[in-house]
């Protein structure tokens, strides 16, 4: 069997595990859905990390920047500087929310309808995200096992789908944390490579191809640099909407406390802020090399890109290194997969199965496994979903990404965000926001053309790339005039609500405004609990990259993979150290 293929097959064999050992900590759907609310931080941020990143940042984004240069680096800043904002006021805020689900905090916000309108609204976003990633990560594996793409995403999408189901969230976020340190030493190792092989990062900037006009900053094919500066700008409006709303506020809904969520988005902050120059230094680095992967790959076509970290790690790393890419691979993409099927089945489940189809009447026992079933269903219709992703064979993975962000995604953010803020609007406000936010996303979508913009605004012909920068900018900004302008003069028709929806408005603003403290022995018990058992597993997977010491490869080979199990092994050796004894110890 080939030496790639054991290697993932020994780390699919580890998550499993993973969602088994985890399984006991699951006996109700707070536990199956955000861990009981009991998380350590560095879970949580590690968990709220994963989930902005999937195997497309090794391929679309891998091979945007192949292209580009540092352009695609804007996106993940964004992300960093939303995880920043986290930190400085929101993510304790979303852990005050004191809900199992998110959209039970909708429901709060701007009652019951609105509480259906978000739970079958939200759930087809992150489906197609999904479809999005576990497309992405088929592209490169079906390259290395030369197996086809739809055997692939049907193989990779049952894996996550078993792990997530056995385990719930406390599988979930446990692997999350181990996939993070993996994916890091993975990932830093080859950063090192390639700077060592160029010649240092400023040499391969230096050499990075340039067409006329182009630059390293904002890329090549653009007449107009004004174009991707307000690409840039509103960008950054997206990543901040994205990771500072009530709809995505479910990572830090598993942190034990109101400091431990701070914390969290402080962890994800500073490894998002890191992680562009780790990622896409080897695409700049096989750019500069004039690799024409075009050639290389020639069933590609016009994704053939999207393989430039994989023809870095072929070419520039040791023997096994592609296995363990791969696997981090398979990690980023699991995590936010399995993410999206808890959070997908948690919706359905707290804010449709119970108080619609049972009038609250089930027990936990119940719910918990029709949470298992709805998993299931979910993993499978993202399986459909990437399968039918993988049939539009011209599509880019960076602009599919791109307008599912800024065209589906952002409008729902809006309410989501503003509401947040806003107390004084009528419960029509949420639901009406959504519909006039489809509405602006149809016609920036389907009925604006480039040739419109360039008339409008004098300009010559678009590039295709222009035209796909300037298409999610003008997106953006209509939904931030338009749809969110629709919310603010939603207030002008306020009218008071009825007492009990002015009760679950208090209520929700109260928990807001009201820190969450956890103490007490139990709590420190399970703290200990977390620490010990994920650091084993951490360190014994570090002890496994290290055994790759013994693969026949020259001296410096070997010391990469050193290099690499041995951070993995210290993250793992850390957490069992940090283990209190002494509350063992008072317990006894």
């Amino acid at each position: 069997m080939d030496l790639n293929t054991i290697i993932v097959g020994m780390y699919f064999l580890f998550l499993i595990a993973i969602g088994w050992m985890f399984r006991k900590f699951t006996t109700t759907t707070s536990d199956y859905f955000r861990g009981g609310g009991n998380m350590l931080w560095w879970m949580v941020g590690a968990t709220a990390f994963m989930t902005q990143f999937s195997a497309w940042t090794f391929t679309g984004a891998a091979g945007k920047a192949y292209n580009d240069g540092f352009a695609v680096a804007i996106i993940f800043i964004a992300n960093a500087f939303g995880y920043l904002m986290n930190y400085v006021y929101f993510a304790p805020k979303f852990r005050q929310l004191r809900v199992v689900t998110i959209i039970e905090a909708i429901r709060m916000r701007f009652g019951n309808t609105n509480e259906q309108v978000f739970t079958w609204s939200s759930m087809p976003t992150s489906m197609i995200s999904a479809g999005v990633w576990l497309n992405g990560l088929a592209i490169i594996a079906s390259s290395i096992f030369g197996v086809d793409m739809m055997t692939t995403i049907v193989v990779t999408g049952l894996v996550v789908l078993l792990m997530s189901v056995t385990g719930g969230s406390w599988a979930v976020i446990a692997s999350d944390f181990m996939q993070m340190v993996i994916i890091m030493a993975v990932t830093i190792t080859c950063a090192v490579v390639a700077m060592v092989q160029g010649g240092g990062i400023t040499e391969i900037i230096n050499n990075f191809p340039l067409d006329e006009g182009g630059s390293f900053l904002a890329g090549n094919n653009l007449n107009y640099f004004s174009i991707f500066g307000i690409w840039a700008i509103f960008i950054f409006f997206k990543q901040f909407s994205i990771t500072n709303n009530m709809l995505n506020s479910y990572r830090y809904l598993a942190a034990k406390d109101s400091k431990n969520a701070k914390k969290a988005a402080l962890l994800a902050c500073i490894l998002m802020t890191m992680g562009p120059l780790i990622w896409f230094t080897p695409s700049w680095f096989v750019a500069g090399q004039g690799v024409d992967l075009a050639t290389i790959y020639p069933d590609a076509g016009s994704k053939a890109a999207d393989f430039a970290y994989l023809y870095f790690v072929q070419e520039y790393m040791p023997l096994g290194m592609v296995g363990l890419l791969i696997a981090a691979m398979f990690a980023a993409t699991m995590s936010s997969m399995d993410s999206g099927l808890n959070r997908n089945s948690g919706i359905f489940v707290k804010n449709f199965y119970d108080p619609i189809i049972r009038k609250s009447a089930a027990s936990e026992n119940e719910l918990v496994f029709v949470s298992k079933v709805t998993s299931t269903v979910f993993g499978i219709l993202i399986i459909l979903v990437a399968l039918f992703i993988n049939s539009l064979k011209g599509l880019s993975l960076f602009d599919a990404m791109m307008y599912i962000g800024a065209l589906i995604g952002f409008p729902m953010t809006i309410p989501a965000f503003l509401g947040f803020f806003i107390r004084k609007t009528p419960d029509w406000a949420g639901w009406g926001t959504l519909l006039v936010g489809g509405i602006v996303s149809y016609v920036v979508g389907f009925l604006i053309t480039s040739e419109m913009v360039s008339n409008l605004f004098s300009l010559e012909e678009l590039t295709k790339r222009e035209w796909s920068d300037i298409k999610v900018a003008i997106g953006l900004m209509s939904h931030i005039v338009f749809t969110g302008g629709f919310f603010m003069l939603s207030t002008l028709f306020y009218k008071k609500l009825s007492d009990e929806r002015e009760k679950n408005v208090d209520l929700f603003f109260n928990n807001l405004a009201t820190p969450l403290v956890s103490e007490g022995t139990e709590q420190q018990k399970l703290d200990n609990k977390q620490r010990k058992m994920l650091g084993t597993l951490i360190a014994i997977a570090g002890v496994a990259i290290m055994a790759m010491f013994l693969l026949p490869n020259p001296l410096w080979g070997r010391a990469i993979f050193l290099l690499c199990g041995g951070i993995v092994m210290a993250v793992g050796l850390l957490l069992v150290k940090a283990v209190d004894e002494t509350v063992e110890t008072a317990s006894a």
